[in-house]
């Protein structure tokens, strides 16, 4: 529409500068009107012109990639509920048109500029390159873990995170907050728990948890840490207290002040009676979080928080 109307104007433009609007006449008919009938047919090849054009770029196209058309028609709001269990919108597939606007949740997670999550297809296992720290005395932390029952997620609202879609079971990485010098152990569980419950956390992506109870906590070294979890999500859809349990292992990587932690959750009646639990633990007892070798490469965070975080 618009290159049409383009055309026109330029077409009216051109005609009427390049003909005299003298009143004589040639041959009965005035220059005015040889001017407008000139205008009119040239809009018309124009348009004809620019209708044969979008027709053929529409058909070449459309073949190949049939979901253009659908995601022209894409909803611009998201039902979270079953996004996070699914992994898909009401509206259709998570595409471009679907996420834009949308909050990720604040997971602490920063990588290494030129660098990316990944799994491996046969063996489930996951590797991702973080930073810790400030943008000013940087730490590269490289962190791993197996997920075989469970596939990484891509997209604007993922920082890594393992889930299964049909379920809404999984497992997601987060960053705590400095730790101002003090030892893993030391730290009460409100400390590890208000990156995953704090307003902007993964676990409030639209609306507050409730019922929120550490059942048990394990030392396991000196600088590791597990917590065993139960919680209330209110479900979008129906307004009901969903509850859920969940498995946290931090750690503390030697030589940096964040805690990197992993966190597994299911919903309560997965986790007791489908078996979640024991392909949660078996994803977070393989955890490991080291700080990589020195050496001379210049850290640089990739900016996925629009300056949200102490790197930028």
């Amino acid at each position: 529409t618009f290159t049409l109307l383009a055309l026109a104007s330029t077409c009216e433009v051109e005609s009427f500068s390049s003909t005299s609007t003298s009143p004589t006449t040639n041959g009965g008919q005035s220059k005015m009107e040889l001017s407008a009938h000139t205008r009119r047919d040239f809009v018309s090849q124009a348009a004809a012109t620019w209708m044969t054009a979008t027709v053929a770029a529409t058909t070449l196209t459309s073949s190949p990639q049939p979901a253009l058309a659908a995601a022209a028609a894409m909803q611009d709001s998201l039902d979270i509920d079953n996004f996070l269990r699914t992994g898909v919108d009401a509206g259709g597939n998570m595409g471009v048109s679907s996420q834009a606007g949308k909050s990720r949740p604040q997971t602490g997670v920063v990588f290494r500029d030129g660098s990316d999550v990944s799994q491996d297809r046969a063996t489930g296992a996951v590797a991702a390159e973080l930073l810790t720290g400030t943008k000013t005395q940087p730490n590269l932390v490289l962190t791993t873990f197996n997920s075989p029952h469970y596939k990484l997620e891509r997209g604007p609202v993922f920082d890594v995170e393992c889930r299964d879609g049909k379920t809404g079971d999984g497992v997601f990485m987060a960053v705590s907050k400095s730790v101002d010098g003090k030892s893993l152990t030391s730290l009460p569980d409100a400390f590890f728990l208000e990156r995953l419950f704090d307003p902007t956390g993964r676990f409030s992506f639209y609306g507050p948890p409730t019922d929120i109870k550490v059942k048990k906590r394990t030392t396991l070294s000196d600088s590791k840490i597990q917590l065993e979890l139960s919680f209330s999500n209110l479900s979008q859809s129906t307004n009901a207290e969903i509850p859920r349990k969940a498995l946290l292992v931090a750690t503390l990587p030697q030589g940096t002040d964040n805690a990197v932690m992993l966190v597994g959750s299911a919903t309560a009646n997965r986790w007791n009676k489908q078996g979640s639990d024991a392909l949660i633990r078996e994803t977070i007892d393989s955890f490991q979080a080291v700080p990589a070798p020195r050496s001379n490469l210049k850290l640089r965070a990739k900016d996925r928080s629009g300056g949200a975080n102490d790197f930028f």
